[in-house]
């Protein structure tokens, strides 16, 4: 077809060439109409245009329809993307959302260029509007640009895929209030029997369950760790090290002396877990020989130095700022940085030199801590011990560790140990008595016992020292005029305190107004039902009442520690928040390189924001994996019955847990028994409408094992244990909420009639 001349501008000839370049450069908007606009087509040319198009679509190179031709696997200049997954060099690589499999294939994953500068950085998972941007390289690579975050962390299903014969298959939940899907033949990716797999829901229908398409397959839920691994993509936590960052890790190599004391001489010790694979703290205690501090001791606690390893801006700290913190599962770790620094270069190993930031803390006759200064040091471990080890040592079994360690080292520091406990008991942190169990698991990866480990003054000694660095290192930024990143614990918010106040009242125990509340008086209600029936009732209300705990650059102060300031300083090998207070502290006192940037500080909020979102993703994964195997364990023993305890309370029903495992299993509330059951939340209880009687939080029942779903983590239990009179709080709501149902029935009823005329 010629040019023609219309009296106007020339139109381009209608050539296959011509339209193809129309159609790339005109990504999304090359409808069959604006293509006869841009060539001027009319009348009988348009018969033309209609062939042309179906001759290069049967060719394969155009797809679309009459609205929206494209060339196959062409991009938008602007589109939606959604970020899949990061690549071996840690870059977010994300595809198109509106991407057509049938007619362009497998979707292209691009990567995602991320300007810290430019507001919180998205993660896998979500889903961004971005510009497609070609590099300046020879490459023609591309990358994307982020304009916004569209969806903060989208639900991806995730399941076990069960084939069918025939092809396709279905997806067992693995969350709770997850739905199951069906997977057509063409939409399973190839995935086998028993893999984990990430789904993507397609369109509801009405009857049958719903559709859905794998877009990930994780792997096989028969493999090892499988428990923990369905945590982890449930949560989005990064657990694969980048292949550049685990290359800039083993670059690295052994910190000299430039801007260090040598310390070498310190006979510093570590003690930690028996099975710790790193060592990121280390102790030492001496009389003080100052005449004007009589009774004293100097206290130096070393921790590794971090900071001269990963720099700011680096592959490590990029990683290390994503992960936030180190996540621990019963069957494994999942480290915030590669072992190669973790457990190698920044462990601080017996008889090897190590780097590290100490501060040496000067404590009166009294506790009280008089001052305290910071050092960049060189040291040398003497020692590497487990808890019960020096514990033992201290009890009196001299074959635990060699005299002289015992002697020189465990002697003076558990004698600067009671000094320092005469202060705490002065200060009056919140003392909650709460028992953690630890999960043993056999070679298979199941659980073998449940333990509660014992709590050993080995144990608090060094949560106490290193609350005492963790404060001097507040105090000293401060001083300096630093910024930093704070551990704030809030006072308890008004309602709760209110909702715990008219608890407190079933039992007869007052509490102080919000105004003059302080840990001690929670510590007062703590002592007075200690070794009652209602003591683990008390704590556990008394903890769900506080505020969590959050890093942040305000300094709130720590409520459950009863102190003005409180950073975290004492684990950077897995805590971000304590590498940013490294790079401060080195930054404010001039101890070389490493320090804070500038742009750390311009990002301190948002850093802050971002550690305190991975620290509640890790406690929620590592809670999720722990309910998952002791449901794995209990799912033969259904039909069995339990000793329990009342744990929850709601509208919905009862959750009791059972001490033995430290797990919590769902009660209905229709399961309950013949009559109606109301809800008092004031008193936490359920009580029933006609007999007054029911349950509370607290309330030791028996429980039978009535279903286990391992791959929720999910127990429901049938109530054994009859109703109990409760107190007479109780009574009172009962019969405020039966006369409210009265009426409430005698309207339903007027109303039936009213309709009725």
């Amino acid at each position: 077809m010629a040019r023609r001349n219309t009296g106007r501008d020339e139109m381009p000839a209608l050539t296959r060439e011509a339209v193809l370049r129309f159609v790339a450069d005109n990504p999304g908007r090359a409808s069959k109409r604006e293509i006869a606009k841009a060539f001027g087509v009319k009348g009988d040319d348009r018969i033309a245009l209609k062939m042309l198009l179906a001759e290069l679509q049967s060719e394969g190179v155009i797809s679309g329809d009459r609205r929206r031709f494209k060339t196959p696997g062409a991009l938008p200049p602007v589109g939606v993307f959604e970020i899949r997954r990061r690549d071996e060099e840690g870059a977010l690589l994300a595809e198109p959302v509106t991407w057509d499999r049938l007619e362009d294939g497998e979707p292209p994953r691009i990567p995602v260029r991320v300007e810290r500068d430019k507001g919180p950085a998205p993660g896998v998972g979500e889903r961004v509007l971005a510009r497609v941007v070609e590099d300046d390289d020879e490459d023609g690579e591309r990358h994307l640009k982020i304009i916004r975050i569209l969806e903060k962390r989208r639900t991806v299903a995730l399941g076990v895929f069960r084939a069918t014969p025939g092809g396709g298959g279905r997806v067992e939940p693995v969350e709770r209030k997850q739905l199951e899907f069906t997977i057509p033949p063409g939409d399973t990716k190839d995935a086998r029997d028993g893999d984990l797999v990430e789904v993507e829901a397609g369109p509801r229908r009405r009857i049958g369950l719903p559709t859905a398409s794998v877009v990930e397959v994780v792997g096989s839920i028969n493999s090892e760790r499988a428990i923990s691994s369905i945590a982890l993509h449930a949560h989005g936590i990064p657990h694969v090290f980048p292949k550049a960052v685990l290359d800039e890790a083993e670059t690295a190599g052994p910190a000299g002396m430039k801007h260090r004391e040598d310390w070498r001489d310190l006979p510093l010790v570590t003690i930690d877990p028996a099975d710790a694979k790193d060592h990121d703290d280390a102790v030492h205690a001496v009389p003080d020989d100052d005449p004007a501090n009589p009774g004293g001791f100097v206290v130096t606690v070393a921790i590794a130095d971090v900071s001269w390893y990963v720099r700011p801006g680096s592959k490590l700290d990029n990683e290390a700022r994503i992960r936030g913190n180190s996540v621990y599962f019963p069957d494994r770790v999942v480290p915030m940085l590669p072992e190669r620094i973790s457990n190698d270069l920044c462990s601080l190993r017996e008889g090897e030199d190590r780097p590290a930031l100490a501060v040496r803390l000067v404590i009166g006759g009294d506790g009280d801590k008089r001052r305290h200064e910071f050092h960049r040091i060189m040291m040398r471990s003497r020692a590497k011990l487990a808890y019960e080890q020096a514990q033992a040592a201290i009890d009196g079994d001299p074959a635990s560790v060699p005299a002289d360690i015992l002697d020189a080292v465990l002697k003076p520091l558990w004698q600067a140990y009671h000094l320092v406990r005469l202060a705490r008991e002065r200060r009056q942190p919140l003392d909650l008595d709460l028992p953690e169990r630890k999960l043993k698991l056999d070679a298979a990866g199941r659980v073998e016992k449940v333990v509660v480990p014992m709590r050993l003054d080995a144990h608090k000694l060094i949560e106490e020292f290193m609350i005492l660095a963790n404060v001097a290192a507040a105090e000293s930024l401060e001083k300096q005029r630093q910024q930093l990143i704070y551990r704030a614990h809030d006072a308890p918010s008004l309602s709760k305190l209110e909702g715990l106040r008219e608890f407190l009242k079933t039992l007869e125990i007052p509490l102080a107004r919000a105004g003059s509340l302080r840990p001690s008086h929670f510590n007062q209600i703590l002592d007075r039902v200690k070794g009652g029936d209602n003591e683990s009732l008390v704590n556990e209300v008394v903890l769900r009442s506080q505020s969590q705990a959050v890093y942040t650059p305000e300094n709130l102060g720590h409520f459950g520690l009863n102190l003005a300031r409180y950073a975290h300083f004492t684990s950077p090998i897995r805590r971000y928040a304590d590498l940013i207070v490294h790079r401060a502290l080195v930054t404010a006192l001039g101890l070389g390189e490493g320090g804070l940037s500038k742009e750390d500080e311009e990002l301190l909020a948002e850093t802050a924001e971002e550690i305190s979102r991975a620290e509640r993703r890790a406690m929620a994964a590592e809670r999720d994996t722990v309910d998952r195997l002791i449901a794995h364990h209990l799912a033969e023993r259904v039909g069995e019955t339990f000793d329990g305890r009342v744990a929850g309370v709601t509208k919905a029903g009862l959750f009791v847990q059972l001490p033995t495992y430290g797990a919590d299993g769902f009660v209905p509330i229709s399961t309950l028994g013949n009559e109606y059951f109301h809800y008092d939340e004031a008193s936490r209880c359920l009580v029933g409408d006609r007999s007054g009687q029911g349950y509370r939080l607290g309330d030791t029942v028996e429980v039978r094992l009535i279903e286990a779903l391992p791959l929720a983590g999910s127990l429901q239990f049938e109530m054994l244990t009859e109703p109990r009179k409760l107190p007479a709080a109780t009574g009172s709501f009962h019969k405020t909420q039966s006369r409210g149902r009265v009426k409430r029935r005698d309207r339903n009823v007027a109303s039936k009639v009213r309709r009725r005329r």
